[in-house]
Formats: C-alpha cells, structure tokens, sequence
C-alpha cells in the first residue's frame, strides 16, 4: 500500500481544477526549497532548502495528466580542474504524464493501480488528485548538471608538480629533466664534488710546505 500524498508537500501539485476533462489546461508558477541531495553528490548540486522557481503546465488528458515544466535554480560545486568553488545557473526541463489509476465499471478509482507491477516501476500517478513532482524533478536536474563541471571553458587547472594555479600564473613551468639523464646527471655533480675536494686537498698541501 502506497503512502497517501501529503497537499502540504511544496512539491505536490493539485489537479482538482482540470476536473479530468480533456483538453483542459492550467498554469501554476511557485518557489518551493530544494530537496535534500538534489543532484551529482559530491560534484554539484542544488543546496538543500535554497530557493527554486517551478513553472509547470497541466493538461488534462484521456489517460491522466500531462505535465511539461521548467526548474531554475543555483547549483554549487568545484571545479574539477583547479577545485575551486563554482556556481552555475539551473535550467531544467521535463515532461512526464501522471496516469489516472484504473477505474472500476462504474468510473470509480480503484485504490490502487493493477497494472502489471513490472510497468508501474516507470509509471507515475495521479493519486485522489495530487501528484508528486520529486521524482521526475530529480531526474531533470541529474541530466542537466554537467558531471565534469569546470568554472569556466578555458580554466588552466593545476600545476601538476606544485599545485599552483595556472589561472594566476599562466606562464608558470619548472624544468624537465629528462629521466634518462638523471642518473648521469647525479655523476656529474658527484665529479665535481669530488674535483673541487681533491683541488682543496692540493692546496692545503701547497701551503704546509711554504709554512716549513
């Protein structure tokens, strides 16, 4: 037995006013808050409670309601380049058909759909006239947030050495040193380690035979 809407919920909608005849159409604008964990987790998403227009148009159809809409709102996040804090703005679009549940023989709604279980998984329903728009709202802004966001096209990233942010530095490199020659590389500071101690030997050899 599924759980009876609550009309209280600001994403609930009524369609008492279309009084299921077909072609009937109506208009309802409102600002709900943001659902919890409305987008990509841990990429970016829409703040729990912060403010989203929904502007939605409800017609009346022979199998239930179609509902077509729009959702702006704020998502927050990092960029995935320099991890820097970014916000973009939302819009979402979607269109889905709330079903009226099966009728009995005298018109009558029957408590609860008996359509094969398997189908009502991807259906959505009209219940004692109200209709739930989170689920199909969630799915609108997941397809809409982009899952590599960047806070702007051209950003540079990091230093991947240092981890200085080319977008501050745009010229910033360090020297490559060609692994093959590291080891050769090693040597010859060695040489000349060892060059400059043997010349400090000599020296001080040179000056004990002065002093005697």
């Amino acid at each position: 037995m599924s759980t009876r809407l609550d009309h209280r919920n600001p994403l609930v909608f009524d369609t008492r006013d279309l009084g299921r005849r077909p072609g009937a159409m109506q208009k309802v604008s409102r600002t709900v808050p943001a659902p919890a964990d409305l987008g990509l987790a841990g990429v970016i998403e829409v703040p729990e409670g912060s403010s989203m227009q929904i502007g939605l148009r409800l017609e009346s159809v022979m199998e239930g309601v179609l509902v077509t809409g729009i959702t702006v709102a704020k998502a927050v996040g990092e960029c995935v380049r320099c991890l820097e804090p970014l916000e973009l703005e939302l819009n979402a679009r979607f269109q889905e058909l709330f079903s009226y549940p099966d009728a009995d023989g005298r018109g009558r709604p029957k408590a609860e759909p008996d359509d094969d279980a398997e189908d009502d998984e991807d259906r959505y329903f009209v219940e004692d006239d109200l209709f739930d728009l989170e689920p199909v709202l969630r799915d609108a802004v997941v397809l809409t947030l982009p899952s590599q966001p960047v806070c702007r096209e051209d950003c540079l990233g990091l230093c991947p050495e240092c981890g200085l942010s080319l977008n501050d530095d745009p010229d910033h490199h360090h020297e490559a040193v060609d692994i093959r020659w590291a080891a050769l590389q090693g040597l010859v500071v060695t040489d000349q380690d060892d060059e400059k101690d043997n010349m400090s030997g000599a020296a001080s050899g040179v000056d004990e035979k002065q002093e005697k």
